[in-house]
């Protein structure tokens, strides 16, 4: 019997790590597949709608007029809006301090089967500094708007 020579010990350790490394990486995302929570616009949760009950996040800005608070004094009902669509929200909780209509907002939750989006959490923008890139365009517009008032 011929030995390995240690050139071709390496390239066989070096291929077991790769093999190794590449079923770690696999197993990882196969782990993570249901845990990803995608951001919609509305106007994306319009045109193309995740199934029901999946975990996503909503974002845009809270539709002026259209906060109502229901009789517990813990659930709230508004319309989150992005110039394009407007998407109906429930929230049972403590709303953020900084959460007020005609301000940005990213809902966390699911879409029900009625086209209702029933929120778990809440995250109002805090600074007029930091938008998310796919709300740019709509809060500089929001703000020519408001500065023409």
């Amino acid at each position: 019997m011929t030995a390995i020579k240690a050139k071709h010990q390496r390239l066989i350790l070096a291929l077991i790590a790769l093999a190794a490394i590449l079923a770690a990486g696999a197993l990882a995302a196969w782990a993570l597949r249901s845990q990803a929570s995608y951001f919609y616009l509305p106007a994306d949760l319009k045109a193309n709608p995740p199934e029901v009950g999946r975990a996503v996040r909503l974002g845009g800005m809270v539709k002026a007029g259209s906060v109502a608070r229901a009789a517990d004094g813990v659930t709230v009902q508004f319309v989150v809006d992005d110039g394009k669509a407007e998407v109906p929200v429930r929230f049972k909780g403590i709303v953020p301090d900084l959460f007020k209509e005609g301000s940005g907002v990213v809902a966390e939750g699911r879409l029900d089967a009625g086209g209702q989006f029933v929120a778990d959490n809440l995250l109002a923008k805090h600074d007029e500094k930091y938008v998310p890139r796919e709300m740019k365009d709509m809060t500089a517009a929001r703000a020519a708007v408001r500065d023409t008032q």
